[in-house]
Parts: C-alpha cells; structure tokens; sequence
C-alpha cells in the first residue's frame, strides 16, 4: 500500500459550524452565457443535477456555458440523506431523452459534456440503455467530445451496465474520441453510510469503479463530500481504498445542507485543510485531483489536471 505524509494542519481552524464561513462564496450567474445555459436546458426539457441538487456552483458553471445533464428524470428511488434530489416513484422512461439532450449540447456548442442521473432502482437495467443511447447520440453528433459520466452504483446490474456503455463506444464510427471518464461518487466514508446513503454500500461502489476503470480508454473517477462527521483518518483510508480499485480521477468538497430536512453539517472544512487532502491525493497518485469548499464531482470537469 502507498504510504503517505502526514497531513500537517491545525484542524481547530475547521471545527466552528455556526454562521457559514467567508471562504464560501456563492457565484450568482450574472455572466452573458447564464440565460443562453438556462434556455439551452429548459428549452429541450431537460433536467440538470444544477438545479435538481442545488448546486452551489450553477451561476459560475452556467455562466460559463457549462451543466451537468441529469438523465432519468427528476425522481429517484433513494433517499440520501444529504441529497436534494426528490425522492418518489419516478414517471415512465423517456426514450427521446438522448437525442434532446445531443440537441441541448449543440446548441450550447459544448466541446465536455457530464452525464449524471437519478438512481432508477426499478428499472431492469437501472437506466443504462439511456446513458448508452445518450453517449452514442453524442459521439454521432460529434466525435470528437469529451464525455464524463456520473452514474448510480447500478445495485443489481453492474455487469449489464459495463457491458452496454462500452458497446455504445465500440459501436461509434471510425475516428471516433473513445475515451470516456466513468465516474461514481462514494460520497463519504463507510462508517456514514447508513445515515447518509441509505440504500447504498460502500464495497458495491468500489466493485463498480474497479469494473470501471479496467475497460480500455476509460477513466475511473469519484467524489468525497466532507464536513459531515468523517475523521481525516477515515478521508485518507478512502483515498487509498480508491486507487487501490484504480480510479485516476478523484474531487473533495464541503457539505452544504440544502435543506432542514437534510443532515446537518458537522463542520466546515478550513480550505488550508482541503488543499492538505488534495496533497495527500497526488501523493498517492490521482493524476486529477479538485479539492476546495465549493468544488463538487464535476466542477472543471473538463480540465486535464
């Protein structure tokens, strides 16, 4: 196992959860590209996790011409408790999905794209013929994109899942970018599992971003939101459990409640202490590492490094 240096940081500075701290600064979306974002989503009906999770980062993101299209619906079958996503029985499949979403991307003239969706527990497959459908609608449209998913752990259908997303790819015209980032969130550390992602397991994500991560030209990537109780042993135990399932790609970001009926937040991580952890991540070899207050799974997903 990779042995990492200590992390060196007062951790008093982060142990306030009173008033948010003035390190978090929300952008508000004033730029020229925020209504050409916003039109481009609502105009083909589509769902982002911007809006449907609250994103802090939607003014700067849209703003930047930028979204992370939520595919499935706007109802999941979980009930995380740090997720601002509505919980239900989610309407019937929608087939058209992928050819508006490609359509919303060329209107927004976008060169990345991210992928995410509600977890869809009913379904067979778990909503995979749509992420399917949706790279390919993408790669046929342009070749050349970038493309990011951020998927449900596929509880029963991991197998399916891997298999059919890389048949999409395999099945694209020749010349075509087949490089893809396949990620999925362990969101915390496993002893928070049961009050945060019910429904969930922390060795079923990991079985699904070692699966992942094997397929040639893809790229494994996760997240860790913090600040809701983990101790800094706990984040860096996670780490190595990541690249040892090799995921490359790996964000760190603090817990904003979104609402009263959501967890609470434990406390706020001192930004001294987010740029330790992003340290201590590039020790142990993520090629991609974000790691900030604000920074969430596909914030500049688009960057290289």
């Amino acid at each position: 196992m990779t042995t990492i240096a200590p992390i060196q940081f007062d951790y008093s500075k982060s142990r306030s959860v009173g008033r948010m701290p003035a390190w978090i600064r929300q952008n508000l979306g004033q730029d020229a590209h925020y209504p050409k974002t916003s039109q481009a989503v609502h105009g083909h009906g589509l769902v982002t996790v911007c809006e449907e999770a609250r994103c802090p980062n939607r003014g700067e993101c849209w703003s930047r011409g930028t979204a992370t299209f939520m595919l499935l619906g706007d109802t999941c079958t979980r009930a995380c408790g740090f997720c601002a996503v509505k919980t239900g029985r989610p309407g019937v499949l929608d087939t058209t999905e992928p050819a508006r979403v490609a359509k919303a991307v060329n209107d927004l003239q976008l060169n990345y794209v991210v992928l995410t969706s509600v977890n869809r527990d009913e379904l067979d497959d778990g909503g995979v013929s749509i992420f399917a459908g949706t790279v390919t609608a993408l790669r046929e449209q342009n070749p050349q994109i970038g493309i990011e998913l951020l998927t449900p752990d596929f509880r029963t259908c991991q197998d399916n899942a891997i298999d059919v997303t890389n048949a999409a790819l395999a099945n694209l015209p020749v010349g075509t970018c087949r490089d893809l980032v396949w990620g999925h969130n362990v969101e915390t550390v496993p002893r928070l599992y049961k009050i945060a992602r019910k429904g969930s397991q922390y060795q079923r994500s990991l079985d699904l971003l070692t699966k992942a991560g094997r397929q040639p030209g893809v790229a494994a990537k996760s997240a860790l939101m913090l600040g809701l109780g983990e101790t800094r042993d706990e984040v860096l135990a996670v780490l190595q459990d990541l690249r040892a399932c090799g995921v490359e790609r790996v964000s760190l970001g603090q817990y904003l409640r979104p609402t009263l009926q959501h967890l609470p937040v434990v406390e706020y991580i001192h930004p001294e202490e987010f740029a330790a952890y992003e340290q201590a991540a590039r020790e142990l070899g993520f090629r991609w590492v974000k790691a900030g207050p604000l920074v969430r799974s596909s914030y500049f997903a688009e960057e290289e490094q």
